[in-house]
């Protein structure tokens, strides 16, 4: 398993779809954090001032918004073996399908992972200047950083499995993207913009997610979204979940 974790590993990292998605994502961030950072202090449109705490959580949280390009680059992962035909050698090397697809959600995982890191390294070297030159104090307690990061972390992780989930589910690349784009951008944003719908949006990944974060930048915006803990336990039984459909729509389907 572990080789063929190493192999699929090596197969991403040989191409340019991991960087770019990489500078994407970074560059998606950027521009969120430069808008809380330009209109910080807005009353109009109601972000706090840089030097509160309240800020810091929202600046924070800003780097959950790189799921969709990690979701685009596990749906990527795998159709695109599809899309050029290299998934026959693939299967003809490692005829138990299911390895594969283990060995590539592992892949995914650890992927998702390091994105996260460099998330949350890019976010760190932009919020914590901008904190102090604004004259406020960084704390870990009042910013619920530890909780945020967990909260990125867990949801760049996931996204990256669902990705990979949705590619084996549907094999052909540009309705995967198309999908993945929908679902994170309309359907979540959907659900979790509106507090009359918010009741299904938190059962959504997207929705656990930020209950790990547990920020309250706006009084009453956030409160019937799951707790820290409920969000962690969804978290986990969607990885479960994509798991067993990436594993059973490609076990018994013909590749040809």
């Amino acid at each position: 398993m572990i080789a063929l974790v190493r192999a699929e590993l090596l197969k991403l990292s040989t191409t340019r779809l991991w960087w770019v998605m990489l500078l994407s994502t970074l560059l998606l961030i950027g521009v969120n954090l430069a808008f809380f950072i330009g209109f910080a202090g807005n009353a109009q449109g109601g972000l706090p001032a840089l030097d509160t705490p309240e800020w810091a959580q929202l600046a924070w949280s800003a780097g959950a918004s790189g799921r969709i390009f990690v979701m685009i680059l596990g749906v990527v992962m795998i159709t695109s073996e599809y899309r050029y035909q290299t998934i026959t050698g693939t299967f003809l090397t490692t005829p138990r399908r299911g390895r594969v697809i283990t060995a590539k959600l592992v892949a995914g995982l650890i992927v998702g992972l390091l994105f996260a890191l460099a998330v949350l390294l890019f976010t760190a070297l932009v919020v914590i200047p901008t904190v102090l030159f604004a004259g406020g104090e960084v704390s870990l307690t009042e910013t619920r950083v530890p909780a945020i990061a967990l909260g990125t972390v867990a949801s760049l992780a996931l996204y990256t499995i669902l990705g990979i989930a949705v590619g084996a589910l549907v094999r052909n690349q540009i309705a995967g993207i198309v999908g993945a784009v929908a679902w994170a951008y309309v359907i979540e944003s959907i659900f979790l913009a509106i507090p009359a719908l918010q009741v299904v949006g938190k059962w959504f990944p997207g929705g656990a997610a930020q209950s790990l974060m547990s920020i309250d930048v706006t009084p009453g915006a956030r409160s019937d979204l799951l707790p820290a803990w409920g969000g962690a336990a969804v978290l986990v039984g969607y990885a479960v979940v994509f798991a067993i459909i990436a594993n059973a729509t490609t076990v018994r389907r013909d590749i040809t």
